[in-house]
């Protein structure tokens, strides 16, 4: 498991209360604050740029960063600006940190965490210093592949990153300190998916999280709650009004959670992108209470039985997983064209349970339903092999030394071939076939078979012209070999 080691960051904060507060006229450049209808937070454009990424307020709302950039992927041209607040005036905007981007303060203020820009991104951290902050130097050792590192309220960190158990390119992670050791721990389903999850902003007390789900030139604003077991919920959709644009990202929220700073527009080279606001505090309770859409879990395997025998199978409860709590889910089942399943399967949706028998060979697509009793649902798809298996036939009964796999024969084969195999001594013996993609395609042989030579005969009647792959897997053995099936 890939390692990275993390400096711990913890100052305390030394500034004392002498400092005036800044008047409520003046806070966040004077501009008047947003309701519920998003408006752009002016912040100065040069030509052929645009503010994104995201902005980063300090706690006394005095100091405002934000990153300037000339384009995305990749992007070029990043500069870190900011305004402060002096001699009861804004000031700025000043250039800090060329060729770093997304600026995040600390709990305490004193930290600046960013990120350059080059083909292997790294985090950095800078500190105040008299008169500024200190030159950027790199935090995680190790992980290349570092994104918008953030520290919470108890002192737990969050990234976007590569784990060892990742979903996508890259998984929004909570960092996890063994020792001196730090590594990146996904925070997997529902969170995740198999996409680029980047963009993402916690809230200081860890009650929710942004994301910017579907990343790229796609992404719409989501917020995922906190549950008490440590899980997140299902992202919901922040709505029209917020994610209307050709993308939004760069999520942020102002240091009194009243309101949400992202990035957006519509024309796909950035000409119209600016940084918007808009209230957010009662968004966010209103959207915790409203009904959550049912996500899939954990997936159903693909599923080989051999034709003539009674098929029985039950989607397992872990399977989809609704956070409203008590709200029952309905089942369903069809073809994954929406067709009806066949007159010799049907399914119980009480139960949760395929059943059917069938003479010959055959492969279904099919697909499973849940709805809340809102209407919301989702599905998942699987593949049903039935897969004629004309006898596995003990070809002598003398003892052979040692465990054997024989080519089959003849290969190529259509659609009937011969596979031949010794077992020395008394062994649970498995024999499944493969497709090029790994996937698994029959079971020829699951069970405990007596010292011997054995046949199984292979009819493929019901797949697909190409490469296959048989392995045999018997005590301490195993082997593969490759057929090919011409049609």
């Amino acid at each position: 498991m890939k390692t990275i080691i993390l400096l711990i960051i913890f100052t305390a904060l030394l500034n004392t209360c002498f400092s005036q507060p800044i008047p409520s006229d003046s806070m966040y450049l004077g501009q008047i604050p947003p309701g519920n209808t998003p408006k752009i937070f002016n912040l100065p454009k040069s030509t052929g740029s645009f503010t994104a990424e995201r902005i980063a307020i300090s706690n006394d709302g005095k100091e405002i960063y934000f990153s300037v950039i000339r384009n995305y992927y990749p992007t070029s041209g990043d500069t870190i600006k900011f305004y402060k607040y002096a001699d009861n005036r804004w000031q700025g905007p000043f250039s800090i940190f060329s060729n770093h981007l997304a600026p995040a303060f600390s709990v305490t203020g004193d930290t600046l965490f960013i990120q350059n820009n080059s083909m292997i991104y790294q985090t950095l951290y800078s500190y105040r210093i008299s008169g500024g902050w200190s030159e950027p130097k790199r935090i995680l050792y190790g992980l290349n592949n570092a994104h918008y590192l953030q520290v919470t309220n108890n002192g737990n960190y969050y990234i976007s990153s590569t784990p060892a158990n990742g979903l996508g390119a890259t998984d929004w992670c909570r960092l996890s300190t063994n020792g001196s050791d730090t590594s990146a721990v996904s925070l997997r389903l529902p969170l995740n998916n198999a996409v680029d999850n980047l963009d993402f902003y916690i809230a200081r007390d860890e009650s929710y999280m942004i994301i910017a789900k579907n990343a790229g030139s796609k992404s719409k604003l989501h917020i995922s709650y906190h549950k008490s077991d440590g899980s997140w919920t299902n992202p919901k959709n922040l709505g029209p009004a917020i994610n209307s644009g050709l993308a939004a990202w760069g999520p942020y929220v102002s240091p009194d959670d009243k309101y949400l700073f992202y990035t957006t527009g519509t024309n796909p080279n950035y000409s119209d992108t600016y940084v918007y606001w808009v209230r957010f505090d009662n968004m966010r309770d209103s959207l915790k209470y409203t009904n959550y859409i049912p996500y899939l879990k954990n997936q159903v395997p693909n599923l080989t039985d051999t034709n003539g025998t009674q098929f029985s199978y039950t989607i397992p409860e872990s399977t989809f997983v609704d956070d409203d709590g008590n709200n029952t889910l309905r089942y369903s089942a069809s073809l994954s064209s929406g067709q009806p399943l066949p007159y010799w399967l049907s399914f119980d949706s009480i139960t949760k349970t395929f059943s059917g028998i069938i003479s010959s060979s055959v492969s279904l697509n099919l697909r499973v339903t849940v709805t809340d009793t809102a209407g919301a649902g989702t599905s998942c798809t699987f593949l049903l092999n039935f897969i004629q298996q004309i006898g596995l036939d003990p070809i002598n009964e003398t003892v052979p030394g040692e465990y054997r796999l024989i080519q089959n024969y003849p290969n190529p084969f259509n659609p009937n071939t011969s596979i031949l195999f010794d077992i020395p001594k008394q062994s649970q013996a498995i024999l499944k076939v493969y497709d090029v993609t790994g996937r698994e395609t029959a079971v020829l042989v699951n069970e405990l078979l007596r010292p011997g030579s054995y046949k199984v005969e292979l009819n493929a009647g019901n797949l697909s012209s190409g490469v296959y792959f048989y392995k045999l897997d018997a005590g301490n053995y195993i082997q593969t070999r490759k057929m090919v099936l011409l049609k």
